[in-house]
């Protein structure tokens, strides 16, 4: 491990110094690229040079230990190598971390689809906090998000909802996202106070790129249609809701929240092709064994991975048996804390693997 650390800290001086050439700070493209790979990088050689250090510290506490005739001074050594040691241990698990395999998606941003399931208009009521979640999740992280598609109910529920979020790194904090949330509480339009369980589908799919997805126009088959629900006026004049089918995989998406026929059938392609990504990928998944795939990074959407209770005021992640007790904050965007949990949890079964 350290001769391949020390091949990574070569290669990051010899991008810092490239940085400095007039010919690449002449040429943006080649600048930022070049920048970029250096700042992959940065974390885990700061990581070593730290770890080295200590070490460093370690062997000239050893020596003096060994050497040193003033008993005063080889206390003094002594007594600090137990604290360094467990200095150089931390960072030691923090250098496997950072060079487990990265995840090729976890700079893209997503698409989130959130979908009401079991529970008819409670289910949907949830689906609207659990958007309403990620969104005040998404403000405090300074990303962008932008509804795509989306179908509501007469009392502020959501059915389905499909928004694009953009950002640094989308992905890499909510992949984990993706399963299906249950919630526990006492419904509004309940008059007798029974406590009904209901639930909601997540699906966090990275957005894909072009390079990404290849799509053939004759795989696909597009048909428009009048607009259905509120939307004003001119909603149900035009033909302007777009439906596209991908024919050799089936998949089909649909979009009506634009008037205009040509943006509904761009707002559906993005769909499209992040769906496409993600059956490519779970297709790839699967064929791989299943000792690759952790229970956190299943991408299994039957798999119910929390529960909101709201009488307790608890929120369970049964993936990691992870329980917090602050279920307001949590649904007002407070997911941080558990976020890392699921990446460390996830770090850790990929180290297992090792």
């Amino acid at each position: 491990m350290h001769e391949k650390l020390n091949e990574i800290e070569e290669r990051f001086d010899e991008l810092t110094h490239q940085l400095s050439d007039p010919e690449v700070a002449s040429n943006p493209d080649k600048y930022q690229k070049i920048a970029k790979q250096r700042s992959d990088l940065e974390e885990l050689v700061a990581t070593w040079r730290a770890h080295k250090e200590v070490q460093q510290q370690i062997d000239d506490n050893n020596a003096i230990v060994a050497a040193e005739d003033d008993e005063e001074l080889r206390s003094m050594a002594r007594e600090e190598i137990p604290e360094l040691e467990t200095e150089l241990e931390a960072l030691s698990q923090k250098l496997k971390v950072l060079l487990l395999p990265k995840d090729p998606n976890d700079e893209k941003n997503i698409l989130l689809e959130i979908r009401a399931g079991t529970g008819g208009e409670e289910a949907a009521l949830f689906a609207a906090d659990l958007f309403r979640m990620y969104s005040r999740y998404a403000e405090a992280k300074k990303w962008k998000v932008e509804i795509l598609e989306h179908s509501e109910t007469g009392i502020g529920g959501i059915k389905e909802l499909i928004a694009l979020i953009a950002g640094d790194k989308v992905y890499s904090h909510l992949k984990y996202e993706s399963g299906v949330h249950r919630v526990q509480r006492v419904p509004k339009t309940e008059a007798s106070g029974r406590i009904h369980t209901s639930a909601c589908t997540v699906a966090v799919l990275p957005e894909a790129e072009d390079v990404d997805v290849q799509i053939d126009e004759k795989d696909l088959r597009i048909d428009v249609y009048r607009a259905s629900g509120p939307g004003g006026q001119g909603v149900n004049t035009t033909d302007s809701a777009v439906r596209i089918t991908h024919l050799p995989t089936g998949l089909v998406v649909a979009c009506q929240d634009e008037r205009s026929q040509h943006k509904n059938k761009a707002r559906a392609m993005k769909i499209l092709k992040s769906r496409l990504l993600d059956h490519i990928q779970q297709q790839q998944d699967a064929e791989r064994s299943a000792e690759r795939r952790s229970q956190v990074k299943s991408g299994d959407r039957s798999e119910k991975i929390r529960t909101y209770n709201f009488p307790q005021s608890r929120m369970t992640d049964h993936r990691i048996g992870l329980t917090k007790h602050n279920l307001d904050a949590i649904l007002d965007g407070d997911l941080e804390d558990t976020i890392v949990a699921l990446r460390e949890h996830d770090q850790a079964e990929a180290m297992k693997r090792q």
